[in-house]
């Protein structure tokens, strides 16, 4: 292999295969062994190959005869372990579902980006049933964190093998989930670009689910402009309507409150640094607190989280069978929270979150929001493995601050700003309240080449 397809951005690789530079059946027959050979089996749970060469050749065959279908046909991508992939079971990083019937048709968001000429590589592994910000796995193995050079350290969850594989260089784009911070937390702890769109801007047909009120969907890759085109694909369009916006027209709102509790000293001093030179370069800060913040803890400790009750209802019957021995005694253990979320638990929550999103949007106005996308770097696995009330502590200080966009319903992109402790990657999120995708990206756009001069 000369040239190693699967470490450049899909622009890069995209100028190459549109130019007849490279074809794709030599991009992905590259890919595929780049794959197979690396070190770390643990991140894909499952490779399509026959498929993906047969998409390759209808590629390659598209533009020898001129009738390429834009900017995204001959690329590889690889797909988390929650979507349907035609004639494969949809096992969700858990071995209980091994044998559940094959999906009779890919998901919406699979067909999507196979009619713009993407090449489905194969499934990436995952924390099991997506319940975790962390990744570990004990049925596929853990991923480990591309960048973790003085011991094994997680790649974060729930998209672990998504994270991994961008940042190992082994494929240019894998699509996430995020019901939690899952598209934003291996993004930033892996040094890599994760849009977490919002809730229902993309069809969830043939999308295992956590949490339906959560849940929403995004790319892991290397730039913002990877991302633009991804998110054009998944919605049917020819091209994005995202324009980048003059740095020096943004006005962004870094929250006082929460955000910043126990953060690890690298990772202020990396996100700061990025604020500085985003300062430098005519964007307008103001620090506020958010109370809403506030609140959402408190009506999490008060009902309990809306994603454990959610995920209970999804997985009950499973809980309360033999299967329940099978899985992760952590999923099950959070899973089981939920049940104490009673009816009138659940609707509070929901009457609660309404008027928050309200009173943030109305706090917000037309300004972004900015904080570390985590508060710490990727921490060792071994001690999580061994400590149960240490991956507990983690997990809930790993999803602290991405949860509260879910719950708020906002997008987010999280972008590599600098560097931490043990050298590891600090990521950098931008939000918008919800159905503000254009204007985020247009924003991740024009400070990308400011932040990433940290990194």
């Amino acid at each position: 292999m000369t040239k190693s397809y699967g470490a450049m951005s899909i622009a890069q690789l995209s100028i190459l295969i549109q130019s007849g530079e490279a074809d794709p059946v030599e991009v992905t027959e590259s890919i595929l062994s780049g794959i197979k050979s690396y070190p770390d089996q643990a991140i894909f749970i499952s490779l399509t190959e026959d498929r993906a060469l047969a998409e390759a050749k209808a590629s390659a065959a598209r533009l020898k005869q001129g009738r390429s279908l834009g900017v995204l046909d001959g690329i590889p991508i690889a797909w988390k372990d929650l979507f349907d992939i035609e004639g494969m079971a949809t096992t969700a990083g858990s071995t209980v579902l091994a044998y559940a019937p094959p999906a009779k048709n890919d998901a919406a968001i699979v067909t999507a980006l196979k009619q713009a000429g993407m090449i489905a590589l194969g499934r990436t592994n995952m924390s099991e049933f997506a319940f975790s910000g962390l990744g570990i796995n004990p049925h596929y193995g853990t991923p480990h964190n591309p960048h973790g050079k003085d011991q094994p350290r997680i790649p974060g969850g729930s998209s672990s093998g998504a994270g991994a594989a961008v940042a190992a260089g082994l494929v240019p784009v894998a699509m996430g989930t995020d019901t939690g911070g899952s598209v934003r937390i291996p993004a930033a702890l892996n040094g890599i670009t994760g849009y977490k769109a919002t809730r229902g801007r993309y069809d969830m047909d043939g999308v295992f689910p956590l949490a339906k009120s959560l849940d929403s969907l995004g790319p892991l890759c290397r730039t913002v402009q990877d991302a633009v085109w991804i998110d054009a694909a998944m919605r049917g369009r020819t091209a994005s309507e995202v324009r980048r916006r003059g740095i020096d027209s943004l006005e962004i709102v870094i929250p006082e409150n929460i955000v910043f509790d126990g953060a690890e000293q690298g990772v202020v001093a990396a996100f700061e640094a990025s604020v500085e030179r985003l300062s430098r370069a005519g964007v307008k800060f103001a620090r506020i607190a958010m109370p809403v913040f506030d609140e959402i803890i408190a009506l999490m400790a008060k009902h309990g989280p809306l994603a454990s009750a959610e995920a209970f209802a999804l997985h009950r019957e499973r809980l309360s069978g033999p299967e329940a021995d099978g899985m992760d005694h952590r999923v099950v253990l959070r899973t089981r929270l939920g049940e104490r979320t009673s009816m009138a638990d659940y609707v509070a929550i929901l009457e609660a979150r309404a008027k928050m999103i309200a009173a943030s949007e109305s706090l917000i106005g037309n300004r972004l929001l900015a904080f570390p996308a985590v508060a710490h770097v990727a921490p060792p696995i071994a001690p999580l493995e061994q400590d149960d009330d240490l991956f507990i502590a983690t997990n809930g200080k790993t999803l602290r601050n991405t949860l509260l966009g879910n719950f708020l319903d906002w997008c987010g992109v999280s972008m590599p700003c600098g560097r931490g402790d043990a050298d590891m990657p600090v990521g950098f999120l931008l939000s918008a309240p919800a159905n503000r995708d254009e204007a985020l990206l247009s924003a991740a756009l024009a400070i990308e080449p400011v932040v990433q001069e940290g990194f």
